[in-house]
């Protein structure tokens, strides 16, 4: 397979997106299985690499990301003017040049130019001010990408854990909820598992909304009127879905381990307990889009910017399976390309009867 071309959006200027990219790719592998190009300004990675002495980190860069080299970082500069960074400090330059980034690697996503794309952190309060009006990237790429629905999925090897609902207040939550909603999701993660992660027949685990999975209807109702009704559905359709599992119980025990996805009804019912098992090396995949985007699992860490604390591992993590599943998905486009048609033939008939052929009973072996 040739080496993917990944991009990546820098995130806030003023936060730990630059300084957990330069860390990531410093990495010899990452030139070895991609080309990296970050899409940015080579003034800004210069800033940030001197601030914080990386100097072991190279690039070259150019207008667009049509030219590459090989074993180094290209930065394509979106922007030529001067950014006035504020390292650590909420600022509308910092969402203004995060929203800038992203957009620029975004047309090259659309337009085939590069594979896959990962984003670094943005601070959501930075992105309103310069007018970004969505609630994060996933709904942002969601929209851009022209879908209705897409899966929010933290994945860190073998867990992977997807949302029903992403960022929405929790007071929002039940009323967003709808039966509808929760089979589409069930249909996304099962997509997903088996287009991006090769699992065939992947198993389904779906939490419940309520404490102790509503004890029966004590402590509410949604999971008998609208989270059962949905499993059942996707049962009927032959899918190996199973729930509503109690939250706490699931992943307090190993039963976590037992699925190839799990299904949280609400951001931090899902997060929580991501995290708590994997911080530092999860990473936050949108699925079910035409395109591929990856990031860390975390956020702009105003309050260790600069100091040169960040931890590349989780951005790293986050380019790695962005290459594994443009791979991956090239393996399911060709194994799937020219499938045989499914033909019905006559049961082999005995001549000498009008039943079917029956095969005579094994007998033992004296």
């Amino acid at each position: 397979m040739k080496k993917p071309k990944i991009g990546i959006s820098i995130g806030d200027v003023n936060g730990i997106g630059l300084e957990v990219i330069m860390k990531g790719l410093m990495d010899k592998r990452v030139t070895s299985m991609c080309y990296p190009i970050i899409y940015g300004s080579s003034k800004v990675v210069i800033h940030h690499k001197e601030m914080l002495k990386l100097d072991e980190f190279k690039f070259h860069h150019q207008r667009s990301a049509e030219r590459l080299k090989e074993d180094i970082v290209t930065v394509v500069n979106v922007w030529e003017e001067s950014v006035n960074i504020k390292v650590g400090e909420l600022d509308v330059a910092g969402g203004e040049y995060a929203f800038k980034s992203l957009d620029a690697a975004l047309v090259d996503l659309k337009k085939g130019v590069i594979d896959g794309l990962v984003t670094a952190p943005i601070n959501k309060k930075a992105m309103q001010l310069s007018g970004f009006e969505f609630p994060g990237h996933t709904e942002y790429l969601t929209e851009e990408s022209g879908k209705d629905q897409s899966l929010m999925l933290m994945v860190n090897d073998d867990l992977r854990v997807g949302l029903i609902t992403n960022h929405v207040a929790l007071n929002d939550v039940v009323e967003t909820i709808t039966k509808e909603l929760i089979q589409t999701k069930i249909n996304l993660l099962e997509a997903t598992l088996q287009k991006d992660f090769c699992i065939g027949k992947p198993k389904i685990a779906v939490l419940a909304l309520n404490p102790h999975a509503s004890d029966a209807g004590v402590i509410g109702t949604e999971e008998d009127s609208v989270i059962i009704p949905a499993v059942l559905g996707a049962k009927d359709k032959g899918q190996l879905v199973f729930g509503p599992f109690a939250a706490d119980g699931f992943f307090g025990s190993d039963q976590f381990t037992k699925f190839d996805g799990i299904l949280a009804m609400y951001h931090d019912q899902g997060l929580i307990p991501f995290k708590a098992l994997s911080f530092g090396h999860g990473v936050n995949y949108t699925a079910g889009l035409d395109f591929i985007r990856t990031s860390p699992d975390h956020g702009t860490a105003f309050d260790i910017a600069g100091k040169g604390q960040a931890s590349g591992d989780s951005f790293r993590k986050a380019l790695f399976t962005a290459i594994d599943i443009v791979r991956a998905r090239e393996i399911y486009e060709e194994s799937n390309a020219n499938p045989l048609k499914r033909s019905v033939g006559k049961a082999l008939e005995n001549p000498e009867s009008e039943k079917p052929f029956e095969a005579e009973e094994e007998k033992p072996v004296a």
